[in-house]
């Protein structure tokens, strides 16, 4: 069985990302070999629930998270909705299906301070690798965007007239993010040092390796882990924990929680809110030192 036409929906009209729809894909395949290997059936149009039940049986038995079993059902479900949309099905199996239960992780985010410690006081050396490292900070943190937003910028991303950026979000789905003085200073350094390059592969893209060649994301994933490894002890240190980073410390200084949304590129608050969790701890700190009834 071919998922190519599923595949190609998820590309052309959901406007999936590619890392998205091969996740999806692999998914399916590994429900199929279920299938094939319990039932000796090739077909995952004519399956039921207990059979899909049985297989996230076989998934907690392998001591696969809850999260990512329902990673796994989503794909599933989703293949099924394509089916009923394209009339091969008449039914979904997971209609009345529910998620299993997921403890919620807290994001614990970087602090004003070790933020503040990496960009104003560690060493960036003066060269092309030194340079970049810091704007890929500087951004991720006065811009919130994605991991792979940071990777896919280009070089025509930068407006420096309207001082803006232009970010691909997920879908596709375009947003402009404003761009602060001392992050416009790095790029316009940062730009002279990437023009000097011996080779340059990818000419287009904004951040490049030392050898010309696009970045990709673990790349990103070290820098922004090395450097934020001397200023914290948290466990995490992540591109996400700097863009949560980027989030908590405007909702404490009392940033509307809508254009925190418009800034993150999410399509509902409730995406947004997750980043409220220590932005209503300061406000109670604050609530209690300023109300003056407080100390009654």
């Amino acid at each position: 069985m071919s998922f190519k036409s599923f595949t190609d929906y998820l590309l052309l009209e959901k406007n999936y990302s590619k890392l998205t729809v091969n996740a999806y894909e692999n998914d399916l395949k590994t429900f199929k070999e279920f299938i094939k290997s319990e039932y000796d059936s090739d077909s995952i149009k004519k399956v039921n629930y207990p059979q899909i039940r049985n297989w996230i049986v076989s998934l907690v038995d392998k001591n696969i998270s809850n999260r990512s079993i329902n990673r796994k059902i989503s794909a599933l479900n989703t293949y099924f909705k394509f089916l009923l949309k394209v009339e091969d099905i008449k039914l979904n199996p997971l209609a009345k299906h529910r998620a299993l239960k997921t403890s919620k992780k807290i994001q614990i985010p970087f602090s004003e301070k070790e933020v503040s410690m990496v960009l104003d006081e560690l060493h960036f050396e003066d060269s092309f690798e030194g340079i970049r490292n810091k704007l890929i900070i500087e951004l991720f943190y006065s811009t919130g965007i994605r991991r792979i937003e940071l990777v896919e910028l280009k070089c025509n991303s930068i407006n420096f007239d309207n001082k803006t950026l232009k970010v691909l979000g997920k879908r596709n789905k375009e947003r402009i993010v404003p761009l602060i003085k001392p992050v416009l200073d790095t790029l316009i350094k940062y730009l002279k040092v990437r023009n000097e390059l011996a080779y340059i592969k990818d000419d287009e893209m904004l951040f490049l390796t030392q050898k010309g060649v696009k970045i990709y994301e673990t790349f990103v994933y070290r820098i922004i882990n090395d450097y934020f490894s001397i200023a914290s002890s948290k466990v995490k240190r992540s591109p996400h924990i700097l863009r949560h980073s980027f989030a908590t410390h405007l909702l404490n200084q009392g940033a509307d929680l809508n254009a925190v949304k418009e800034l993150l590129g999410h399509s509902s608050l409730a995406a947004t809110q997750v980043y409220t969790h220590n932005s209503i701890a300061e406000l109670k700190k604050v609530h209690l030192n300023a109300h003056p009834r407080s100390k009654k």
